[in-house]
C-alpha cells in the first residue's frame, strides 16, 4: 500500500540556490511536499537544514534508466535502483520497457505503476515499448500519465526490435506522445561482428573490439532515419543515448526546447569514457550503443554545451559481476550509474568544463520542459520540493561498502569526486540526509501537462 505523504515544514536556512540560471544565496520552506517560500524567511519549521556553503539544486530527472523489475530482479529492483538514485541526488527517473515480461500492453505498464507506489523511493514514470504488433496499445496510452513511447530500433531483448518500416510508420504517425528512440542498425551491427568474428577468431575477441562491431555508420544509419520519419510525420521525437559525433548534424540549436520537435539525449558514460578504457574497464564499460573515440566524447561534450543536446540521464542499467565477467560475446551491456551521474557532472565543473547552471539545466530544467512534467525540475513556489543538497568542499571516493546498486559495482569504483551528496527531498520529504534513509514516504508517479 502506498505509504501516506506526510504533513511536515522543513527550512533550508543559507543555501547557494542554482536554478533558471542563477546562482544566489536564500532560504526555501517546505510544506505540504511543496515549495512554500523562496527568499528570506524566519518562521518557525518542523525541520531546520543549515545549508549554508551547500548548493540547492532541484532534484535530478533521469528520462532513461532500466531498473530490471519485473523479471529480471537478480540485477536490480525498484526499491534498491531508486534508493540508489535519492542517494545520488536524482529525484526523479523514467524506467524502460524491456523487462520481463516485456512492458508492451497498459496492462502490464500499471504493474509496474504498482510495484513502484508500494517500494520506489524516488518519483517515477514508465515507458510503453512498442513492438511489431501493438499499436493498439500505443494509440490508447494516456499523454498525461505516461511519460512516452520507447522505440528499440536496434538491440534489445525479448520482442522489442521494431524494424519494420510500415509499424515504424503507423508509430510515427500515431503516437499520442513522445517517442524515445535506442537507435543502431541492426543488421549493419550483425554484419559488422560476423566480419570481425571471421576475421579474426571467438577466441580472439574482447571488448576493445566493441565500437568497431558497434560502430558509428550503425548509429548514424538508423538515428538518420529516426529523423526523417519524425519530420515526415511531425512526431514528437526524443533520441537516447547519442554516441558519435556524426550523429550531431541531425539535431539543431535554434529553437527554444519547448518548441523544439525532435531532441537528443546524452548519457555520462558517453561524457567520461572513450575507446581507451577498454584496456582497464573492459565489459565495465560494455554499453549500446558503445563508447567510442576521445574525439565522439569530445563533440558531444560539445553539442550538450551548444544545446544541440539537450538532457543529460544516465541509460542505468546493471547486471551482476557474474554477467559481466563472461567473455565479452556473451557479457551483456549495460551498467549501474544512477548514483554517481550528478557527482559525475560535478567533476566536470570542477575541472572547469561545464558551469552549475548549465548542469541543472541539462539535468533538472530540461527534462521537465521536454517531458511537460508538471510542476518538477526547477526551485518554484508551488512546485513539488524535489531538492538535492551539495557540499563543494566534501569529497566522496565510490568503494564497495557505499556502492548501492544490487549489483554491487560501479565503473567509478575508487574514484573520488569532488563533491558530496548531503541531503535529497523527493515530493517534500527528507529521505536522504548525511548517509541515511528515513523511507516512511515514497515517491509519487508523475503527471504531464499535456
Amino acid at each position: 500500500m502506498t505509504k501516506i505523504h506526510n504533513m511536515s515544514t522543513i527550512l533550508i536556512k543559507q543555501a547557494e540556490i542554482i536554478n533558471e540560471g542563477k546562482r544566489f544565496i536564500a532560504d526555501v520552506l517546505v510544506k505540504d511536499g511543496l515549495i512554500d517560500k523562496i527568499g528570506t524567511i524566519d518562521q518557525a519549521a518542523d525541520q531546520v537544514i543549515n545549508a549554508e556553503g551547500l548548493y540547492l539544486m532541484p532534484g535530478a530527472i533521469d528520462d532513461q534508466v532500466h531498473f530490471r523489475e519485473p523479471g529480471l530482479i537478480h540485477k536490480g529492483t525498484i526499491y534498491t535502483e531508486a534508493k540508489a538514485a535519492v542517494a545520488g541526488g536524482v529525484t526523479t527517473y523514467m524506467e524502460m520497457p524491456n523487462t520481463v515480461p516485456n512492458t508492451v500492453t497498459l496492462s502490464l505498464l500499471e504493474d509496474k505503476y504498482t510495484i513502484a507506489s508500494n517500494c520506489s523511493l524516488a518519483n517515477y514514470s514508465f515507458y510503453l515499448g512498442a513492438t511489431n504488433d501493438n499499436i493498439d496499445e500505443i494509440v490508447k496510452a494516456n499523454p498525461k500519465t505516461i511519460c512516452g513511447i520507447k522505440i528499440f530500433m536496434g538491440s534489445s531483448t525479448g520482442n522489442m526490435l521494431v524494424d519494420e518500416s510500415a509499424t515504424l510508420s503507423a508509430i510515427f504517425s500515431n503516437s499520442p506522445m513522445l517517442i524515445a528512440t535506442h537507435c543502431e542498425s541492426d543488421p549493419m551491427v550483425k554484419a559488422n561482428q560476423q566480419r570481425i568474428i571471421a576475421e579474426y577468431g571467438e577466441e580472439n575477441i574482447d571488448a576493445t573490439f566493441h565500437p568497431f562491431i558497434r560502430d558509428a555508420e550503425a548509429c548514424y544509419e538508423s538515428s538518420s532515419m529516426a529523423v526523417a520519419l519524425a519530420k515526415k510525420h511531425n512526431a514528437r521525437l526524443h533520441i537516447l543515448h547519442i554516441s558519435t559525433a556524426k550523429e550531431l548534424s541531425l539535431f539543431e540549436n535554434t529553437l527554444p526546447l519547448k518548441d523544439k520537435r525532435i531532441t537528443a539525449e546524452a548519457c555520462i558514460h558517453h561524457l567520461w569514457f572513450s575507446d581507451e578504457d577498454y584496456k582497464t574497464k573492459g565489459n565495465f564499460i560494455k554499453w549500446n550503443p558503445a563508447v567510442k573515440s576521445a574525439a565522439d566524447r569530445d563533440a558531444i561534450f560539445q553539442a550538450v554545451l551548444d544545446n544541440r543536446i539537450d538532457v543529460i540521464a544516465t541509460d542505468h542499467a546493471p547486471h551482476t559481476l557474474e554477467e559481466k565477467n563472461k567473455r565479452y560475446l556473451d557479457a551483456p551491456s549495460g551498467g549501474p550509474l544512477v548514483q554517481h551521474s550528478l557527482l559525475a557532472m560535478l567533476d566536470f565543473f570542477s575541472k572547469g568544463k561545464i558551469s552549475l547552471e548549465r548542469i541543472v539545466e541539462k539535468m533538472c530544467h530540461n527534462p521537465a520542459i521536454l517531458y511537460q512534467i508538471n510542476r518538477r525540475g526547477y526551485i518554484r513556489e508551488g512546485y513539488h520540493a524535489d531538492l538535492v543538497l551539495v557540499d563543494p568542499k566534501q569529497t566522496e571516493t565510490v568503494t564497495k561498502d557505499n556502492i548501492l546498486y544490487h549489483c554491487g559495482w560501479s565503473p567509478f569504483e575508487g574514484y573520488t569526486f569532488t563533491h558530496k551528496i548531503k541531503h535529497t527531498l523527493v515530493s517534500g520529504h527528507l529521505v536522504y540526509s548525511e548517509g541515511k534513509f528515513n523511507e516512511h514516504q515514497y515517491g509519487q508517479r508523475l503527471a504531464f501537462d499535456r
